[in-house]
């Protein structure tokens, strides 16, 4: 199967997705956090500089957009095509509640009728290959027989399937009977993404799906940037390499950055998410957080123990 890194707002930026390659690799694609156009034709700055090639090289990048305009869309796509991608991925998974409430990602998914006539649109233009990033619905996983219906009217590129409903957030486990059943009668490829955390996550994936071509790995990924080298059959993460990867990133963050103190605060984000290797680590981990300097949070963890 393909491993494929989901996008996660204010993480997986190109500093990160350039260090994470350099030192682990393993994954397939690559997918940018969303950028969000306007019908105005203005695109946020950052964004676009977040996914043009010269700040990717080496690794293969999907663009993701969040809209639920066809116009914006169109618009959009023409700007990436001229740098030149020739594949977007839309989000209809987000579950933020600033998004939501616009109607947008996972709020999208209220009005299948929308989501409907908002592919027509953009695929009788067709300006690109098009993949879809959805979760089951938006109260209940029931919603997803709907929605699958309409997904099958159109060539979508891959459909990436989060088994959960916006009001579940990440809360609980995935629905598997959901994705089961929108696997089994998707009319495009499909991806799996949801709660593969370790090796035997992905196993069980496989082993219950084994025409499934792709699987997509986030919050897991974060926590243990080796776990596609794992799946892969490769060796375990070690602490040595965790120290090694966060000194790598503040060094490509500072290049970036400018600044200590924004380092910091992303150094901060992504030890959210590996701290959870060491659960056990109160004390070190209230170290990271009240950290207002770059040395002692260096220092912080090259206490911690092995994993």
């Amino acid at each position: 199967m393909k491993i494929l890194f989901a996008p996660l707002e204010g993480i997986t930026n190109f500093v990160y997705r350039n260090t994470h390659n350099e030192m682990f690799g393993c994954i397939d694609e690559y997918y940018s956090p969303f950028i969000t156009p306007s019908e105005d034709d203005k695109v946020n700055r950052k964004g676009l500089n977040d996914i043009i090639p010269e700040n990717n090289p080496n690794i293969v990048i999907k663009p993701q957009v969040l809209t639920n305009s066809s116009e914006a869309f169109l618009k959009f796509t023409e700007k990436i095509m001229a740098v030149g991608y020739d594949e977007v991925n839309l989000n209809f998974g987000c579950p933020s509640q600033t998004v939501v409430k616009k109607g947008k990602g996972s709020g999208f998914l209220k009005d299948p009728d929308k989501v409907d006539s908002f592919l027509y649109d953009v695929f009788k233009e067709h300006p690109m290959k098009i993949s879809v990033k959805t979760r089951t619905g938006f109260l209940e996983g029931s919603e997803m027989e709907q929605l699958m219906e309409i997904y099958n009217k159109y060539p979508l590129e891959l459909l990436i399937i989060h088994p959960r409903t916006r009001s579940d957030f990440y809360n609980g486990m995935p629905d598997m009977a959901v994705f089961e059943k929108a696997f089994y009668s998707s009319k495009n490829p499909v991806c799996y993404n949801g709660n593969i955390d370790t090796k035997e996550d992905y196993e069980r994936i496989e082993k219950s799906f084994p025409t499934l071509g792709y699987v997509m790995l986030g919050r897991g990924l974060i926590k243990n940037p080796a776990l596609g080298r794992e799946i892969r059959g490769g060796e375990r993460i070690t602490t040595e390499e965790i120290v090694a990867f966060s000194k790598k990133l503040a060094e490509n963050y500072q290049l970036t950055l400018k600044s200590e103190t924004f380092t910091l605060n992303k150094l901060k984000e992504v030890w959210m998410y590996m701290i959870q290797n060491y659960p056990e680590e109160k004390k070190i981990f209230k170290t990271i957080r009240k950290a207002n300097k770059l040395c002692d949070f260096m220092g912080a963890i090259e206490c911690l123990p092995e994993i």
